[in-house]
């Protein structure tokens, strides 16, 4: 029997992005540019999508809401995103949750050790609070950005609770949705992005959400800045390969020890 794909309100298309900029090197999939984030936006608006942002899209689909959705995110809060990245999400008519990592406002990426500066500096408080009065989510993306999975009980309390107080109290907004550093999660990690207030989390996962899964583990895909227009309105249809997800997913507890390990003897793998 031929088992029918999910229509399009049964699949949710969820997008990560980090700098909106063009970089060089290892980390050059982590940056698209403003004229290719503007293609994207506006071939997946032309292909009749809505573009919000990710707690938007799961309260929408909670309501019964049948729109083709894809959600807009974007982690870890770079400076270019309040100077390019608003301006295209105005343009092409999206909305946007931004993940802010806490502890690093107004400083470098340093979990992206030598490659940081070329992706700038992070948004300072000020500039977070600008883009949140420009009609983004603000989500929590933890205090330092350390791997979530590997840490003991009180310091992953302490990653997802006083990050997520420090931006309500400094924005004065509700945060609901979280995304976990590089993407690390486990039941561990998930009941505590609960407990500290959170009603949604995502991860990387590339590939489809369906409805019905875990709330608290959303997968996004990640638009490169190789993809047209077209070819991310051809990735948010189909999801991309299905084996990609699938051997990350059957990697991850070996991979857990690894990082583990390594944390104890004073190194942070990611």
């Amino acid at each position: 029997m031929t088992v029918a794909a999910p229509s399009a309100w049964e699949t949710l298309p969820a997008l990560m992005y980090h700098s909106v900029s063009a970089v060089a090197g290892p980390m050059r999939d982590l940056a698209v540019p403003r004229g290719r984030l503007t293609e994207q936006l506006s071939a997946l608006t032309m292909a009749g999508y809505r573009l919000v942002g990710l707690t938007e899209a799961l309260d929408l689909l909670d309501g019964g809401c049948t729109d083709k959705l894809v959600a807009v995110t974007f982690d870890d809060g770079y400076r270019n995103f309040l100077t390019t990245g608003v301006p295209v999400l105005a343009e092409t008519g999206a909305r946007a949750t931004l993940y802010a990592s806490v502890g690093h406002l107004g400083h470098h990426a340093d979990w992206l050790g030598r490659w940081a500066p070329d992706f700038g500096k992070l948004l300072t408080w000020d500039e977070l609070a600008e883009v949140a009065d420009a009609g983004v989510e603000i989500g929590n993306h933890s205090f330092k950005h350390h791997p979530l999975d590997v840490l003991p009980a009180d310091q992953l309390r302490e990653e997802t609770l006083r990050s997520k107080d420090e931006l309500e109290q400094r924005l004065g907004r509700r945060v609901r949705g979280f995304a976990y550093p590089h993407g690390y999660n486990g039941a561990k990690v998930r009941a505590a992005v609960l407990a500290a207030g959170h009603d949604n989390a995502t991860e990387v996962g590339r590939r489809l959400h369906t409805p019905g899964e875990r709330r608290f583990a959303v997968p996004r895909l990640q638009p490169t800045p190789d993809l047209t227009g077209d070819d991310l309105v051809a990735l948010v249809a189909g999801g991309g390969s299905p084996l990609v997800p699938k051997l990350k997913q059957l990697a991850q507890p070996g991979w857990r020890v690894v990082r583990r390990a390594a944390r104890a003897a004073g190194r942070n793998l990611t």
